[in-house]
């Protein structure tokens, strides 16, 4: 066979497996109606989000968020438990369907993934002992900061405490560990994480230094995923008008959402 010809036909190969590729993707939202299941990945072990209950069974906001919704798409719901880190390589891999675990739009995860509208928010603060005086990023010059790997307050942190030594963990859970029994000095997380670590080692003296940022949290899917985007999009607005999403961030959260988020 000529090299000309075997290029060609390789290349006709390829787009084929592409478009194939393309076609199975394109059907997500069927695929998973016929399964009878959608399976969802949560980042187990992120107070208030998603953890396990006395009973180890997993509960929070993001859990009950994606109960409601496998509920009302009438299909039984598998949690995909994973790390931080791995929420938008889980997705990539297709290992599941859709990624419910306090992910925040920020256009780099655009790049790469879809989001659907918000269905909730995360604030993100600096916090650590009441005896280490912390005001702005300028303080945080030669103290050990820790924060959770591949989230916004990582990206966030690493470009304006330049200054800082920053220790990244895997998850929530042992950034907590590590600031409870004195690993770190502070840390970048949420008020949850802070609330804790308080609840863990009150004789800390754990405390709120400032507010870094808000961002809005949106279910991850695949991209090119146009009927499944459409169905993910108008499951939440359905559920902010009529205050589910706002009832299940509340459960958990003490606080409602901010009216932008419901009003959408």
């Amino acid at each position: 066979m000529k090299l000309g010809n075997l290029f060609t036909r390789t290349c006709i190969a390829l787009a084929l497996a592409g478009g194939l590729a393309h076609a199975a993707l394109a059907d997500q939202l069927d695929d998973i109606k016929k399964a009878g299941k959608v399976r969802v990945a949560i980042a187990m072990g992120t107070p208030l989000f998603s953890f396990a209950d006395a009973n180890l069974q997993p509960t929070g906001s993001d859990v009950d968020t994606a109960t409601q919704l496998a509920k009302d798409l009438g299909v039984k719901l598998e949690i995909v438990s994973i790390t931080n880190a791995a929420r938008v390589p889980t997705l990539q891999a297709q290992r599941a369907d859709l990624v419910i675990a306090d992910l925040s739009i920020t256009p780099e995860r655009e790049k790469v993934v879809d989001f659907s509208v918000p269905y909730a928010v995360i604030s993100i603060i600096v916090g650590g002992p009441k005896s280490i005086k912390v005001a702005d990023y300028a303080d945080l010059n030669g103290k050990r900061i820790g924060l959770t790997r591949a989230t916004v307050n990582d990206t966030l942190t690493t470009q304006q405490a330049k200054g800082a030594e920053i220790v990244r963990y895997e998850d929530d859970a042992t950034l907590i560990t590590s600031m409870v029994t004195g690993q770190i000095d502070l840390f970048s997380s949420t008020p949850s994480n802070l609330s804790e670590m308080i609840k863990q080692a009150p004789a800390k003296n754990l405390e709120l230094k400032f507010s870094q940022k808000d961002f809005d949290l949106g279910i991850a899917l695949n991209k090119e995923q146009p009927k499944l985007k459409e169905w993910v999009n108008n499951w939440v607005v359905t559920n902010q008008k009529n205050g589910k999403l706002n009832a299940i961030y509340k459960k958990y959260h003490g606080r409602d959402l901010p009216e932008r988020i419901t009003k959408l």
